[in-house]
């Protein structure tokens, strides 16, 4: 990261959402702990149980494992801030159809929560994307990082 202002962006939100999985790993924690052997059959959670118990093991709803295939980095600022911004809507995207979907007000208002941090998250990174940008050569800055690649024009 070439620009100070960013840094402290990025390690503010990174801190955050570090954060935001511990909050996940203890809602479904709550949701699971108690379960009877007819629930987790009746609920369908019953093949991930056999694997995990009711531990807390990140995947996906279809039940991909997490990966650092999803962390993606090229190590180019535009690049960069522009997949910060999708994962930011892509994971507000996933609140709002756990919202469609829940129920219960013990999961509701964390989500809410979270939620809401994922739509400021956005708005930083449209902030540090515009600041980027200013300080980048207009002429420029869609088609390479001139601060890591001074030969391609």
């Amino acid at each position: 990261m070439p620009y100070a202002e960013l840094k402290g962006l990025l390690t503010d939100i990174g801190t955050e959402e570090l954060g935001h999985l511990e909050m996940i790993g203890a809602i479904v924690y709550q949701l699971t702990r108690n379960l009877s052997e007819e629930d987790i059959k009746k609920s369908g959670f019953d093949t991930y149980f056999v694997d995990h118990t009711t531990g807390i093991y990140p995947q996906a709803a279809s039940g991909t494992p997490f990966t650092a295939a999803y962390l993606q980095s090229k190590g180019d600022l535009i690049t960069d801030l522009h997949e910060d911004l999708a994962a930011e809507q892509k994971a507000r995207t996933t609140y709002d159809n756990i919202l469609r979907f829940c129920d219960d007000q013990d999961v509701i208002d964390p989500i809410r929560f979270l939620r809401q941090r994922e739509i400021v998250h956005y708005q930083r990174f449209g902030e540090g994307l515009r600041l980027a940008q200013e300080k980048l050569d207009s002429k420029n800055f869609y088609a390479f990082n001139p601060s890591f690649d001074k030969k391609v024009k």
